[in-house]
């Protein structure tokens, strides 16, 4: 590869991160401290860069000069942070999360991929009962945090800011058009911590329990709709208007593993969950074809039940529908 198609596929790749309303040659000449119409020649290849401004281009959005000349080291370029529980702020990560789903949406075409290995944080965000037991469970028990040792759970120690903001990402996915993979396991943990926290005595009453299953209950009704529909719609919203569209898929045998995979104008990145609660991205192009590629995999062996398959949509919600209440049975016995 040439230094010019190098300059070339460089600001090809660079166009493809800069929000949709911003004229690339105006933050590129922000960014480099050169005239707008500098800018436009050195995208247009008439000038060539100094090794000063491709490291500033590079390291601004975040770039891999070895990906750009196709050049195999064997390795793959991740950007992410590990959360820690001395500077952990959960007000800050759903902030990243708000401004993850905001530069999705800037793109005029998009999809987003999730292989649902327990049930998506952003469904969490429907109820404030399931959005405060998530937040208690990786505070006191992920996170350790002080103060939480001996704490009992309760919904009202729920920040009601902190809810704003969730509220506002679950509207940012809404707007998504997603595509999401089940299977039998995807709400089994999510079942596991609620009884792991009532086994150890952490609710104060199992009525706190009751109206938590309650919330799940009137979540997976809301699912059931959008899957019916193919479309996603508020809550409580009578007319059903469409938000963005919905794909479901069922898979009875493959497990999921909480990855996700982001389709916008051409260009992919691909999000890797690790250590419950973290998360790493790369926008490598040979890793997120083996991605896009494996989720498409999933897909065909998994069965649609969005919008047509009636009948395995029923079987799939009624046995998880089954669980929920079973549950709630439990309790009063």
């Amino acid at each position: 590869m040439t230094t010019g198609e190098l300059q070339l596929e460089l600001f090809k790749a660079i166009k493809s991160l800069i929000k949709e309303g911003i004229p690339p040659a105006e933050e590129i000449a922000r960014l480099l401290n050169v005239s707008t119409d500098s800018a436009y020649r050195r995208m247009r290849g008439e000038k060539t860069l100094s090794i000063d401004e491709l490291q500033t281009l590079c390291i601004h959005y975040k770039l891999s000069v070895d990906r750009l000349m196709g050049i195999q080291a064997g390795g793959i370029v991740f950007q992410g942070q590990y959360l820690d529980k001395k500077t952990f702020r959960f007000e800050e990560y759903v902030g990243s999360l708000i401004q993850n789903l905001t530069y999705m949406n800037s793109f005029k075409e998009k999809t987003f991929y999730y292989i649902c290995k327990d049930l998506p944080i952003f469904h969490h965000y429907y109820f404030k009962e399931i959005a405060a037991f998530k937040w208690f469970f990786w505070l006191k028990t992920y996170f350790q945090f002080p103060g939480f040792e001996r704490k009992k759970f309760r919904f009202e120690d729920h920040p009601d800011e902190l809810f704003k903001m969730e509220q506002k990402v679950l509207s940012l996915y809404n707007q998504l058009p997603s595509v999401e993979i089940w299977n039998l396991e995807s709400m089994n943990i999510f079942f596991r911590q609620i009884e792991f926290y009532r086994d150890g005595q952490v609710f104060e009453s199992d009525d706190d329990v009751c109206v938590l299953y309650e919330a799940i209950g009137k979540l997976w009704d809301h699912l059931e709709k959008q899957a019916a529909l193919g479309y996603k719609f508020n809550y409580n919203d009578a007319e059903q208007k469409k938000i963005g569209d919905f794909k479901m898929y069922f898979n009875e045998v493959l497990l999921g593993d909480n990855n996700m995979l982001i389709e916008m104008d051409g260009a992919r990145m691909s999000y890797i969950s690790h250590s419950t609660i973290n998360f790493m991205f790369t926008r490598d192009e040979a890793f997120n074809t083996n991605m896009y590629n494996h989720i498409q995999n999933q897909m065909k062996r998994s069965t649609l039940i969005s919008e047509v398959s009636e009948k395995e949509r029923s079987r799939f919600f009624r046995i998880i529908r089954d669980k929920i209440n079973s549950r709630k049975e439990s309790l009063r016995t």
